[in-house]
Parts: structure tokens; sequence; C-alpha cells
């Protein structure tokens, strides 16, 4: 991941699923200091719009001269080099499936008030965006976007039939899920989970999944 903050990370990329998952060496992630590629003294990453307007514009040089170094110092061949930005692809769960199978990626960050376009022409694959809203940097979109493909590669999870049954994985909602006390001040764990009837289990959990889908996102079963 190319930034201008790699420190903004360290926590999340320490922590939980992402820590085992490196630990395991399942995953490899590197963060990148956009800073390390500046000519200046100050190392400074931004500038001033042609044209004049409002905030500042992350210049193109730092992130050329990192993509080159990255590629050579990795022998990469031909990574996805995707910039988190508002103006890219909504991200979904197809889309995260589909990254779990890329072997290279490049994640640029963008911050402050954009990237210069000649970085969106002329050096990145692609553009996501993880919603339509704004964000101070693409610091945090990148890391949502790794930590939903990481946790789909075999051996993350350790129960991986877990990560089949997630909400969107069917185009629905995942269903209620309950777990001791049985009883919990008077509310109760639905009979049908006690029963030990597996076929009357699943038939609930569907039944209720595609309930909870009508009433909140009935939006994914128009699309399929």
């Amino acid at each position: 991941m190319v930034t201008a903050f790699p420190q903004l990370l360290n926590s999340p990329l320490n922590e939980s699923i992402l820590k085992r998952a490196q630990e395991k060496k399942l995953v490899e992630i590197k963060m990148v200091d956009l800073r390390d590629f500046t000519e200046d003294k100050h190392k400074q990453v931004d500038d001033y719009p042609y044209g004049g307007g409002p905030g500042m514009i992350l210049k193109p040089e730092p992130f050329f001269k990192a993509v080159e170094n990255i590629k050579t110092d990795e022998n990469l061949a031909d990574p996805l080099i995707i910039l988190m930005t508002p103006q890219g692809e909504t991200f979904t769960q197809g889309k995260a499936k589909e990254l779990a199978q890329s072997k290279e990626i490049i994640f640029l960050c963008g911050h402050y008030k954009g990237v210069d376009e000649r970085i969106r022409e002329n050096l990145i694959t692609e553009e996501i965006s993880i919603g339509d809203y704004i964000l101070t940097g693409g610091e945090l979109a990148a890391m949502v976007v790794i930590d939903s493909a990481v946790r789909l590669l075999p051996g993350v999870i350790g129960d991986f039939d877990s990560a089949k049954t997630d909400s969107f994985e069917q185009a629905m909602l995942d269903c209620p899920h309950y777990t001791r006390p049985e009883n919990f001040h008077g509310m109760k764990v639905p009979e049908v989970l006690l029963s030990g009837h597996h076929g009357e289990i699943e038939k609930w959990r569907r039944e209720k999944a595609l309930a909870k889908t009508r009433e909140q996102r009935a939006d994914l079963l128009i699309k399929n």
C-alpha cells in the first residue's frame, strides 16, 4: 500500500485476523511511504492545483516512482494497481472474491483534494470506492478492501464455511444468530435452534435471511 501516512494503519494490520494471516504467511502486506520518493528536503507530496481553487493535490512524481520501485524490488510483473477514490467502482463482496484471487496488488491512497489526473490516466489499472461518501484519505478505504479480501483466502478463517454464509454471499443478508445463554433476561433463543433437527434449522435460517433481506435490502433480491 502506497500512502503518505503509513503509521495510520499499524493497529488494524497488527490485530485479529489480519495479524494471524500475516504470521501464518498467508498474505504479505507492506506499507510504502510516499514521502520516501520525494526530491525536496521537506518531502512534499502535494501542491496547489493549476487553475486555482481550494485544496491540495497529490503530485504525480512520488506515486510513479513508488510504484516502479515496488515492481522492481518485489519482482512484480503485472500487478493490479488500484486507486482508492470516491469516483471508482463501488466495492462489493463479488469484488472482494475477485481480488482474493489476485497475487499482486498495489493500493494507492489519495489524500487532501485528490491526486493528479495523470496518475489516474497513466498509472493505475482500476479505481475502487467503498461508498458514496468522502473520507480524509484512501487509507481507511484500502484497509476495508484488504480486510474483506484477505478473510476469503484459504486458511485465514478457521471455519471457512462460516465465510460462505456471510451476508451478500448468497445475494441475501445473513440470518439471525444466537449463542449462550439460552435465556437472557426473558429473551429466549428460538426453539428450532435447540431442536437438533438440522433440516428444520436450515429451513428456518433461510426463511429468516430472506425476510430480513426483503425488509432491509430488497434491492438485493431485485438484482437477482
